[in-house]
């Protein structure tokens, strides 16, 4: 009987140890995870006497792989879909629709993007500059700014790539990101074009594509907890409140990790190992065993947020007619991004009938803090937080807001993993490098990219190695 340490209880390693034993009904899974509960970055917290998601709420559902896993777990009845409001991005003192038939908020009709976009912006845009790019790999501003000018990127790109890496995008990898259009720059084809052939020709096209997200009814952070029960009836052994402070390869061969206290501790011995840890961890667990890939996700850099749940009275708030928003990084706020939640989700509307203090009904709104390098904004009080996310908020409603009913501060620190230029090439090195410690594979967030699909596609690819 092969015996397996999954490091990590995030989707990652919930995955991996799902691939494990489905490649090896047999084998001997034991997953350790240093926090108190599985779930990494899917996490609930208690909003009015509701649970709610103070993590991550959704899948990109045009990618299988995450729905898939909610598949495994049981709950592939209860999927549901966003309620078709269109979001907003707050700029220059106002809340502009996002423009239709853009990817990833390059456009593929520049004339989309006026009263977003100043009309002498909008013709930069299109006069598209004839580039070709030789590298492999780009900034997102260098492969956008120069061919349709800064303000694309800044008040278009960066905010809807913020949304999801709260990056910047002079940093962040075209190659990682943007691929596909960083293949046409290498072509030497218009982004403009490439846009347009990518995209549905009209809106009522668009219309009747599958959704683009999901999530599970009653919130995300469902998933992790069926799919660790799942496990466990399987015979995987989870363990929370295992915090793991060495890795050492055996010289017979397997491996053995050290955890407790140091004055106390305990040894786990398996014949593999899945690392399914955020790049600092396990950059430390790997100085000993796989010193290169040590240093390489070392270099990785993560970016810390929060997000503040806000609870109000319905009445009080007024009607929220959109999605939520998006702020670019140029207008100086300190929000970058607001979800209407109970606009957004029918489930959370839902939740918030008759959830007041004296059963009136009750709006949840979602307000997230946290670019990468701009902590200063997170080295606050929660209160302080929370203060000015109402105070920002109030000023892109444009209205007085009501005091809150409730409100919840979640902080992620070194939460998202960033994806820089070079990114593929260096990720390229750690798995070459631990390719040289037979039975060792690592995956998650820093690997193949973030959100619920990538973190599943990175587990798939361990196991098949570890495996094959």
């Amino acid at each position: 009987m092969t015996s397996y340490l999954v490091l990590g209880g995030g989707v990652s390693g919930l995955t991996a140890a799902d691939d494990i034993v489905r490649a090896d009904p047999r084998a001997q899974v034991l997953l350790l995870e240093g926090g108190d509960r599985v779930g990494g970055k899917l996490r609930a917290g208690e909003l009015a006497g509701r649970q709610l998601d103070v993590g991550a709420e959704a899948v990109v559902a045009r990618r299988p792989e995450g729905l898939e896993m909610i598949e495994r777990a049981g709950l592939g009845d209860e999927v549901v879909h966003p309620t078709g409001a269109s979001a907003r991005i707050w700029s220059r003192g106002r809340l502009h629709p996002v423009p239709g038939r853009t990817f990833m908020g390059v456009p593929a009709d520049p004339d989309g993007l006026r009263g977003l976009l100043t009309d002498e912006e909008v013709a930069r845009a299109a006069h598209e500059r004839a580039l070709t790019t030789a590298a492999t790999d780009v900034s997102v501003a260098d492969l956008v700014g120069p061919r349709l000018g800064d303000a694309v990127v800044q008040r278009l790109v960066e905010p809807l790539l913020g949304g999801v890496y709260a990056g910047q995008a002079e940093l962040l990898s075209a190659a990682v990101t943007l691929p596909a259009l960083l293949r046409a720059a290498r072509a030497g084809e218009p982004l403009l074009a490439t846009v347009a052939r990518l995209l549905p020709p009209s809106a009522a096209d668009a219309g009747a594509r599958p959704p683009v997200f999901a999530t599970v009814a009653g919130g995300l952070h469902r998933l992790p907890a069926a799919l660790a029960a799942q496990l466990a009836r399987r015979g995987v052994t989870v363990r929370t409140g295992t915090l793991v402070r060495e890795l050492h390869a055996l010289p017979g061969g397997g491996f053995e990790v050290v955890t407790g206290p140091r004055p106390d501790p305990t040894a786990y011995r398996a014949d593999r190992v899945v690392l399914a840890l955020p790049p600092a961890p396990a950059s430390r667990l790997l100085r000993e065993v796989a010193p290169e890939a040590s240093a390489l996700l070392g270099e990785v850099e993560t970016a810390s947020s929060a997000v503040v749940t806000l609870a109000f009275r319905a009445a009080e708030l007024g009607a929220l007619d959109a999605s939520g928003f998006l702020v670019p990084a140029v207008d100086g706020r300190t929000v970058k991004a607001s979800t209407f939640s109970a606009a957004k989700w029918d489930w959370v509307a839902e939740e918030g009938r008759g959830a007041g203090p004296d059963g009136e009904d009750l709006t949840f709104v979602r307000v997230s803090v946290g670019r990468h390098r701009e902590e200063a904004t997170l080295q606050v009080p929660d209160p302080e937080l929370v203060r000015v996310c109402l105070a920002e908020l109030g000023t892109a409603l444009d209205r007085e807001l009501p005091a809150p009913v409730d409100r919840h501060v979640q902080r992620w620190g070194g939460a998202l993993p960033q994806h820089a230029v070079g990114h593929l090439d260096r990720i390229a090195a750690v798995r070459e490098a631990l390719a040289g410690v037979p039975g060792l594979v690592g995956c998650g967030a820093a690997y193949d990219g973030v959100g619920v699909p990538a973190c599943v596609t990175s587990a798939h690819r361990a196991v098949d190695e570890l495996m094959g």
